[in-house]
């Protein structure tokens, strides 16, 4: 029985999985109004009352997607360091964040739809879940710049500059692919925008005597 019933649950994640991967790219295409569910459960290669018994309603499929984006996305964030070396931790978060937009661009476009139509779907989240954990980071950033190991800047800023230069990777990457089209298909060209980025930003919060 236990046997069984351990088969069938991972049998459910492989197909939840299935559908959500499914669901991202055609949500990425045509935005949550535009797809249908018959265009999901088609290119998730199972029929339509499958795909239901897993998730009943379009908004259903919609909000795991989102919200698994932005687990993917926090997660790396989550782990800043506060014991560690500033410039380092905030390197590995790039670095992570370019990674994902490399891997899974669809996911930032669905989420910058999202955004712009309002965040219907996950406007209670930003402003509760992401806002804590973005005030705890907050406070590790403004303790790093009173220690003197940070330059003084407004730390809130310093994240959205991560998150729009990051994201920008993902969701403009036909006008990257349009101006540099014989880098973006490079295998090194995310390993190279990381190092760019990298290097530009942390000459505006790398310590200086001056300050």
């Amino acid at each position: 029985m236990t046997q069984t019933k351990t088969k069938t649950t991972r049998i459910q994640e492989i197909n939840r999985g299935i559908i959500l991967d499914a669901a991202l790219e055609v949500f990425s295409a045509y935005g949550f109004r535009g797809t249908t569910i018959d265009q999901i459960a088609e290119k998730a290669g199972m029929s339509k009352p499958n795909l239901l018994y897993y998730f009943p309603r379009k908004e259903d499929i919609y909000v795991t997607v989102l919200e698994k984006t932005l687990d993917d996305w926090l997660t790396p964030f989550r782990h800043i360091d506060p014991t560690g070396d500033p410039l380092d931790e905030l390197a590995k978060y790039i670095i992570a964040k370019l990674k994902l937009s490399e891997s899974r661009p669809e996911s930032s476009r669905v989420f910058a739809n999202e955004i712009l139509h309002g965040a219907p779907a996950i406007g209670d989240f930003l402003q509760t879940h992401l806002r804590q954990i973005v005030d705890r980071k907050i406070a590790v950033i403004r303790t790093w710049i009173d220690e003197g190991r940070l330059a003084p800047v407004d730390p809130h800023h310093l994240i959205f500059m991560i998150w729009a230069t990051t994201q920008h990777y993902a969701d403009f990457k036909v006008q990257i692919g349009a101006v540099v089209p014989d880098r973006v298909e490079d295998e090194n060209f995310y390993e190279e925008t990381a190092a760019a980025i990298i290097t530009i930003l942390f000459n505006g919060i790398r310590p200086r005597q001056d300050y």
